[in-house]
């Protein structure tokens, strides 16, 4: 667990942390929750990009995706947007991470709220959220 002081004026959380806990923001993840066909999916990419909602919608077997909208986000995850993990969420939902994650010894997601990241290893996540890997990036 790495905490850091939250700034609420910060536009970007994940590069927030990236910033203030000195790591590389491309070993710090974000959490976008998606719609995919009609159901809500999540998609963990680095705080360096953005999402490739096609690709993303390919991995799931989807012909289309689009963000999620952010208080359907909040209320399917139990957390609040800044803070939104892929881990314990109030219900397992379908996950796609970014395959940059497996370049790293170690990445950084949220841990459920603004200003805490967890860090553990890219097959920890995998495991632990039984996702696909797939290039989802940009």
């Amino acid at each position: 667990m790495h905490a850091y002081a939250h700034d609420p004026r910060a536009t970007s959380y994940g590069l927030e942390a990236a910033e203030a806990l000195g790591v590389d923001p491309d070993r710090v993840f974000k959490t976008l929750m998606i719609e995919a066909d009609g159901s809500l999916a999540v998609v963990v990419v680095p705080v360096s990009g953005t999402v490739d909602l096609k690709a993303a919608a390919s991995a799931l077997g989807a012909k289309r995706a689009q963000l999620a909208d952010p208080a359907a986000a909040q209320r399917a995850t139990g957390y609040v947007l800044g803070g939104i993990s892929p881990i314990g969420q109030k219900r397992r939902h379908r996950t796609v991470i970014d395959e940059t994650a497996e370049l790293w010894e170690s990445v950084l997601v949220s841990g459920g709220r603004r200003g805490l990241d967890v860090e553990l290893s890219p097959r920890d996540l995998i495991d632990l959220t039984q996702g696909i890997v797939a290039a989802v990036g940009r």
